[in-house]
């Protein structure tokens, strides 16, 4: 880059990739930034997901150009993208890339014009932008840029002014979003913004360095070989041997196991964070450390889960799943190597039928994709014809990229999209804007009822205009309550809540906090059942034992006499609890 007036094509991949990885080592930081305190899909996880996705793209372009390196910006991080800041940054992205990709350099006038670019798309992509956020910080950027665009400043002078003024509106926006100011943080979103363009910056005047000649993931600590086990401190959160595990009658699935080259912090305060978390999608487990390395082996129904924690303390080695539900491990170890030759066998014929001319299969008029977690979950959404799941939630938002793999696997005119998580929703639409070949119906549903009741509304002998009007209004019949457990010291809406704390969480906000779990259930549910309701569900999760369930199902059918009450194992992670009330 010119330390005058311009940047060219190689600065611009290498500002790109420093940005993305800035971010990377500060996400944790930005995930501690989120006010609500649920387990969730945090925005610097998600941000760092959507820009790692097209970081590894950029990275492998040896010959720059800025078409190609906005091409791999743009595409990469669209598809990419994970929850609401995911996607709102893949928007400002694919905004600042049209307006430059056809340039063989970039000036201050350039650069104003890019992020005048880049805010209307990502303005355009949001239904009801709210100020205080992202896009809040993003116009501000903007709008500075535009202000000095003539300056004849360097452009890094320039550039250093418009981040310094984008600093100062990050810094107000707890003015402007109240539940910023209670809880005495900023907007998550636009540090992650900031965090990407300072990274940007500060790779561009020499005061960071990163060497992404091997790859964007060669920036990263490389991976050691893992030392023997022998001689490390041995945690097991479960109370049971390792040795000793019995897995012919337990409840979760597959026996996951891998190890963590660790590359962040990682202290005892961090392990029991690490075990807390592990603990809520399974049991059995084991955490083995020392100063380099951990080994984790779990029991869960979702492993994907625990990879994604594991991914937040370094990379990983030696993963390994075992599925357990037929009978004792070393029997399913045995069926595990007859299904691999079977499944040989069968790919070897798959190959020599590919090889036949086959009539395509004929395309049904519509079908479904809906997101769910728990097994109990997927097989409900299965029962009412759901035809791809795509495995994801509040934990582990799916990308876009997911969405238009889903969308390919289900042969059909018309897919309707049930993402059943307002942090989803956005990426579902992304997806949509995608595909040319599919009608793309996305059913704005933020819960897993609202989902179920937009499938049972839905008419077959109508068409797709008229089902989103009929999915989207049973769903609006819907209460739903979820109860799980605060993952930070915060204070919302007038509540203290404490690390631990159970939280019961309705279609507002939070609405009962307590130390019980039953107690705040209870108190959940008392908010919101009035003298209409007729009907409420009752979706037990992972963690809470069926006789417990049965036993709330009971008091629920007991004390609210006049409504009928269904019961059903949802299997779902970290809600104990989802109710619905119609």
């Amino acid at each position: 880059m010119s330390r005058n007036m311009s940047l060219d094509a190689k600065s611009l991949q290498y500002a790109f990739l420093s940005g993305a990885r800035r971010l990377e080592e500060k996400k944790e930081y930005i995930n501690e930034l989120n006010v609500f305190p649920v387990p969730d899909g945090d925005t610097g996880t998600n941000m760092t997901l959507t820009i790692t996705s097209a970081a590894r793209e950029v990275a492998a372009i040896k010959d720059p150009t800025f078409a190609n390196v906005t091409k791999a910006m743009s595409t990469g991080s669209l598809r990419g993208a994970r929850g609401n800041s995911g996607v709102i940054l893949s928007q400002l992205i694919r905004g600042f890339c049209k307006e430059i990709s056809a340039r063989d350099k970039m000036e201050t006038e350039d650069v104003a014009a890019a992020f005048n670019r880049a805010v209307a798309t990502a303005y355009k992509a949001v239904m009801k932008p709210k100020e205080g956020t992202i896009l809040t910080v993003a116009k501000g950027l903007s709008d500075k840029a535009t202000e000095l665009k003539r300056t004849r400043k360097s452009l890094l002078e320039y550039s250093g002014e418009v981040l310094k003024h984008g600093r100062a509106v990050l810094d107000q926006t707890p003015e402007m979003l109240p539940v910023l100011k209670e809880a005495g943080v900023v907007d998550s979103g636009g540090e992650g913004l900031m965090t990407i363009l300072e990274g940007a910056y500060d790779a561009l005047t020499g005061k960071a360095t990163y060497d992404f000649s091997n790859g964007f993931d060669s920036g990263a600590q490389e991976a050691k070989t893992a030392p023997d086990a022998s001689g490390l401190r041995t945690t097991n959160a479960a109370g049971i041997d390792r040795k000793t595990i019995d897995t012919s009658h337990i409840k979760y699935g597959y026996c996951t196991e891998f190890i963590i080259m660790i590359e962040k912090e990682y202290n005892k305060k961090i392990e029991e964070e690490f075990k807390s978390y592990l603990e809520s999608i399974g049991d059995s487990l084991v955490v083995v450390s020392d100063s380099e390395i951990i080994k984790v082996h779990v029991h869960t129904n979702h492993p994907g889960l625990a990879f994604e924690r594991g991914l937040t303390y370094g990379s990983l080695t030696s993963m390994k799943v075992d599925n357990m539900r037929e009978e004792h491990r070393e029997k399913v170890i045995m069926e595990a190597e007859k299904m691999a030759a079977a499944q040989a066998e069968e790919r070897k014929r798959q190959a020599e039928e590919q090889k036949k001319p086959q009539a395509p299969e004929k395309r049904k008029e519509y079908g479904f994709i809906s997101v769910s977690v728990g097994e109990g979950m997927n097989d409900i959404f299965k029962d009412l014809g759901v035809d791809y799941l795509i495995e994801g939630g509040q934990t582990m938002n799916p990308s876009t990229e997911d969405m238009l793999n889903a969308i390919e696997r289900v042969n059909a005119n018309t897919v309707y999209i049930l993402p059943n998580n307002k942090n989803i929703i956005l990426a579902a639409n992304q997806a949509k804007t995608l595909v040319e070949d599919k009608e793309i119906v996305v059913v704005p549903s933020k819960t897993a009822p609202q989902g179920v009741a937009a499938l049972i509304g839905f008419n077959a002998g109508k068409n797709a205009e008229e089902n989103l009007s009929i999915m989207t209004e049973a769903m609006k019949q819907v209460k739903t309550g979820q109860v799980t457990y605060a993952v930070r010291d915060t204070c919302i809406d007038g509540k203290n809540i404490n690390a631990g704390d159970i939280m019961g969480i309705d279609d507002e906000g939070i609405k009962a906090v307590s130390a019980d779990l039953i107690t705040a259930t209870k108190e959940l549910l008392s908010g919101m059942v009035d003298e209409d309701s007729e009907l409420i569900s009752i979706y037990y999760g992972a963690d809470v034992e069926e006789a417990d369930a049965q036993e709330f199902a009971q008091y629920v059918e007991d004390t609210y006499s006049d409504c009928d009450v269904e019961f059903n194992y949802g299997g779902q992670p970290i809600y104990y609890y989802i109710l619905s009330v119609e």
